[in-house]
């Protein structure tokens, strides 16, 4: 049991951070891109 926890624990961490990385990044580019003028209509 204590090892199918550690499991789901390890892919859980891996899955939170890949998504805030990803999100982080795109704080990051979508306001620099409106910036440029580059997403704006």
């Amino acid at each position: 049991m204590n090892e199918k926890f550690r499991m789901w624990l390890k892919r859980v961490g891996w899955a939170g951070f890949l998504f805030f990385l990803i999100k982080g990044l795109l704080w990051l580019i979508i306001p620099y891109l409106i910036a440029k003028g580059i997403l704006s209509k």
